[in-house]
């Protein structure tokens, strides 16, 4: 049987889902369609006898999230490839390909973007069976979603006359996002698919076409990986030769260019969930329409998505086809047709350096996660959970002095010399200047209060002496 390496692509900026997802928690690690974060989901589609352990293309701040996710999920990763920095698709498929034959391996890769959903499973495992021969035959095949409405947010490809090699057909052109009309005409035609930005090559064949085309990135990413260092299932290629690479994507750089083009057309009911509208599409409703998460009272709306997160109540009032998203620091609120804007929404927020755009309500770390629930004049007040058998560096603050008060579980705490056991309602209190350390050395969540007071009160007053995350 042909040994096929999944290679999930976890990048993003989080803005096309904004509030709920951030620059620092994108959406891919979130639950979106499902119980599952849309990376599980994705991992789970590709774990069974037809392929082999995935590989994950990450960045340097998700690299603990990617981890314990996959492990909750029950998957076994061969290894997590760190972009030292972010340089488009095509760098990230280059990498897997590079990397799998620095190893004496040419499989077949299948590329994934982490943050797609897939209704029809059976469909798409169906697809990539009917993209092998093209592929072992050195073509670069690409997943053709067939289109169910004009949509505009989408690329799209259109299918050759020529013949193919089984399922998999030449492709004639990639088009770019068209406009109302022309998608119109596409749907009506016929011989057009949605660009799904789903990949199967042989990792031999990628280097080959990304030599022809963008040598400067065969070279960079080379480069990058002759000086790899290894840590665990973490592979860092260096950084400086890395950032070398030209951003492109593969669609742009490779595959308006080869003549290795290949496209099987699928119907597995898949979105790319680019917007708010997007979730609305692929959500449960109610008979009104709705697609309503969280606390919420609807009177008189129809066709919309309502959305509220944590303790958070929304209540409406003759809406239809509206989005609102309610987290506990932002709300949304526009249109469904206007649900894409959102992005003007985070690059004001970015240029007027607001931590909205970065930084989400509930902040997930390495250890577990804090929250702000209250913040004022010279203090601020904070809900951390710690996963057992975790510990957060050991750090001091200039500016700020800490009350900590166990609400459950066990805490280790470290102030100064002294380290002691904390058992529910019992507190310590950190002086500023002081070094500390929090751990949880018990079999359940700790859970605990800190109230932060003095003058200032940024993340960025944090001076780390030791992390066994690396962040010292």
């Amino acid at each position: 049987m042909t040994s096929i390496r999944p290679v999930i692509l976890s990048g993003g900026s989080g803005t096309r889902l904004w509030p709920l997802s951030r620059e620092s928690f994108p959406k891919q690690l979130l639950p979106i369609s499902s119980a599952r974060t849309m990376l599980q989901e994705t991992a789970l589609r590709v774990v069974n006898a037809d392929y082999r352990a995935p590989i994950v293309i990450a960045g340097e701040d998700h690299r603990f999230f990617i981890q314990r996710q996959l492990e909750q999920a029950g998957v076994d990763v061969d290894a997590i490839l760190l972009e030292p920095k972010g340089r488009n698709t095509a760098a990230a498929a280059l990498l897997a390909a590079m990397w799998s034959l620095s190893r004496g391996e040419d499989d077949l890769l299948l590329l994934l973007p982490s943050d797609h959903v897939i209704e029809d499973h059976e469909a798409f495992a169906r697809a990539v069976q009917g993209g092998i021969a093209a592929a072992e035959q050195g073509g670069i095949v690409t997943f053709g979603a067939r289109p169910t409405e004009a949509n505009t947010q989408y690329g799209y490809i259109e299918v050759s006359d020529a013949v193919g090699v089984g399922a998999a057909h030449p492709v004639k052109r990639f088009i770019e996002k068209p406009d109302r009309a022309a998608a119109e005409d596409y749907v009506n035609r016929g011989g057009h698919y949605w660009n799904s930005g789903i990949f199967l090559f042989k990792a031999s064949a990628l280097a080959e076409e990304a030599g022809r085309h963008l040598p400067d990135l065969v070279s960079a990413i080379s480069e990058s990986l002759d000086q790899q260092s290894t840590d665990g299932k973490f592979v860092r290629p260096e950084r400086s030769a890395f950032e070398r690479a030209p951003s492109i994507s593969i669609d742009y750089g490779i595959m308006e260019k080869t003549d290795r083009a290949y496209v099987v057309p699928v119907d597995m009911a898949w979105s790319d969930v680019g917007s708010w509208g997007a979730v609305w599409q692929i959500a449960e409703k109610d008979a009104n329409g709705n697609a309503l998460k969280g606390e919420i009272i609807a009177i008189d709306t129809r066709d919309s998505i309502i959305r509220a997160e944590g303790t958070v109540t929304v209540a409406a009032v003759g809406l239809e086809r509206m989005v609102v998203v309610a987290v506990r620091d932002a709300v949304f609120i526009a249109p469904i047709e206007r649900a894409a804007e959102v992005r003007e929404v985070v690059e004001r927020l970015r240029k007027e350096k607001t931590q909205l755009a970065i930084l989400p309500s509930r902040v997930e770390r390495p250890w577990g996660s804090y929250e702000t629930k209250d913040i004022g004049a010279r203090f601020q007040i904070k809900h951390i959970l710690v996963a057992p058998g975790e510990t957060l560096s050991l750090q001091m603050h200039y500016h700020r002095s800490e009350h900590w008060v166990v609400v459950s579980g066990t805490a280790e705490v470290t102030v100064g010399d002294e380290v002691k056991l904390l058992q529910e309602n019992q507190s310590t209190y950190i002086p500023a200047g002081t070094t500390h350390r929090l751990a949880n050395p018990g079999k359940v969540p700790l859970e605990l209060v800190e109230v932060q007071c003095g003058p200032y009160l940024g993340e960025d007053d944090i001076v780390r002496i030791d992390d066994q995350y690396g962040r010292a």
